[in-house]
């Protein structure tokens, strides 16, 4: 469930702020807007309702994931989003009770899904690291840099923490955008059935990069 949609940065100031249970249904709103022609939701949720079932996916990521188990970053108007997974937040638990919402969200597409995860799987970092889960821009507001601006604080914080920051994505437009932020490719692969190139991408820890 590792989500992204991204413009290619700018310099415009913009104020960002950690988010709370009250911007929930906002940013569920501007999450779905980013993805809603998403290669990997499109492979992995069912078309039938799509829009609706991709509200619901956010959603739930938002409330019972992001804020709970992570952290998430907001622009202000809430243009942008961007929901981290914390080395502490423990979300397992949560990840295992949700489950049969997300099949159910999925509908014929459960399958998909549930291969996606598993060749997803082993590229993912063994040890602690940041993993920015969704980041997505409202597609009125694109082009203004919110999609690096809302990032960048999580960044900070793994950075402070010393640990690596790591994502997937399935565009490849975006590739260059986290490329720019200091991360690298570690992985490059075809999700099974059909599914679209996905690049896996570490970014280490400011330190250790000299």
């Amino acid at each position: 469930m590792r989500l992204h949609a991204l413009s290619p940065p700018s310099t415009e100031h913009t104020i960002i702020r950690e988010a709370t249970a009250e911007d929930v249904e906002n940013a569920a709103d501007t999450l779905t807007a980013a993805f809603v022609d998403y290669p990997f939701t499109r492979h992995t949720i069912a078309a039938d309702d799509h829009e609706a079932r991709l509200r619901e996916f956010q959603h739930l990521f938002l409330s019972e994931i992001g804020l709970p188990h992570g952290r998430v970053w907001v622009s202000d108007g809430l243009d942008a989003v961007a929901v981290w997974s914390t080395p502490g937040g423990d979300a397992g638990p949560a990840l295992e009770r949700l489950l049969p919402c997300m099949v159910e969200i999925a509908g014929d597409r459960a399958h998909a899904h549930s291969s996606a995860e598993a060749a997803m799987e082993p590229h993912r970092p063994q040890g602690p690291a940041w993993f920015l889960g969704t980041v997505g821009v409202r597609p009125s507001a694109q082009g203004r840099g919110l999609g690096r601006a809302v990032i960048e604080p999580g960044l900070a914080a793994a950075d402070a923490e010393g640990l690596p920051a790591f994502l997937e994505t399935s565009t490849e437009g975006n590739v260059r955008v986290y490329e720019a932020l200091g991360f690298e490719i570690t992985a490059e692969y075809d999700l099974p059935g059909g599914g679209p190139r996905t690049w896996a991408m570490l970014r280490r820890p400011a330190r250790s990069r000299g």
